[in-house]
């Protein structure tokens, strides 16, 4: 059963529980998603009921255009919902103003972007804690260190992005997201801009981050030998939640795509 929330960001954030998902690190009921209006609207996300596991790594796939990303942003509180609702634990995203959304994504979500999303003038370092910086708060020293080391970075923390590779900085954009153990760490197309090596690198950090320290991961991929990463797979078809693979192989996995035919 997943820990409840600090009582104090519950009263700041009139947490709502969902109903059967006390253990989900994150959750969509009746989530819709318009872009547009009238005849020119664009239903993104079609009525998705869906909660994603606390302590698992979930992977997310689906044709460009299915809605996955879409599904993840308005999981993650980065974008707001046309109808439905949205939790991350017990917090209903959909109670909160941009002022304590912002406050709520920063202290219990982390990020992961397949563009990396470094600040160019921070070192390594400064990159990984900037979200405690914001927040005015000190990362806890044993956590830092350990995710410093599971990420092979103790000798590059004072160089700036353009001085590293583009795996290394992605085990930053990686460390920043790990390092204040946020209760769900969403990660858009992680490998997507990364050589196969340093991409099987990267999904082998997230996979200790669930099984060494039990942090909750949802995955967006187009990349089945990433997906099978993953303790289960959602597939995203035309907004809507298509099937969901338990225990994926490269087999069930590649199977899934196929049917689809996309």
């Amino acid at each position: 059963m997943q820990p409840r929330p600090d009582p104090t960001l519950v009263d700041r954030f009139a947490s709502t529980s969902p109903s059967g998902a006390d253990d989900a690190a994150a959750t969509l009921v009746g989530a819709v998603k318009r872009y547009g209006s009238g005849q020119a609207a664009v239903v993104a996300l079609d009525d998705v009921t869906i909660s994603f596991p606390a302590a698992r790594f979930t992977a997310v796939m689906g044709p460009s255009g299915s809605g996955k990303s879409t599904m993840m942003h308005c999981a993650a509180g980065l974008d707001r919902l046309s109808a439905g609702r949205a939790f991350v634990g017990d917090i209903d995203l959909s109670s909160l103003d941009d002022r304590r959304l912002t406050l709520m994504r920063r202290e219990r979500i982390g990020f992961v972007f397949q563009a990396f999303n470094l600040v160019p003038t921070l070192t390594a370092v400064e990159n990984i804690r900037l979200p405690s910086t914001l927040s005015g708060r000190q990362p806890d020293t044993s956590v830092f260190d350990q995710v410093v080391s599971m990420l092979r970075l103790a000798d590059r923390l004072h160089h700036r992005p353009n001085e590293l590779s583009g795996g290394q900085q992605q085990r930053v954009a990686v460390a920043r997201a790990l390092v204040t153990r946020p209760q769900v760490v969403f990660a858009d197309e992680p490998t997507g801009n990364l050589d196969t090596r340093t991409g099987q690198e990267i999904l082998g950090f997230l996979r200790s981050a669930v099984d060494e320290h039990r942090q909750s991961i949802v995955m967006v991929t187009h990349d089945p030998n990433a997906a099978v990463w993953a303790d289960h797979v959602v597939f995203v078809v035309d907004g809507r939640v298509h099937e969901v693979v338990d225990r994926p192989s490269a087999d069930s996995v590649l199977g899934v795509v196929k049917r689809l035919g996309r």
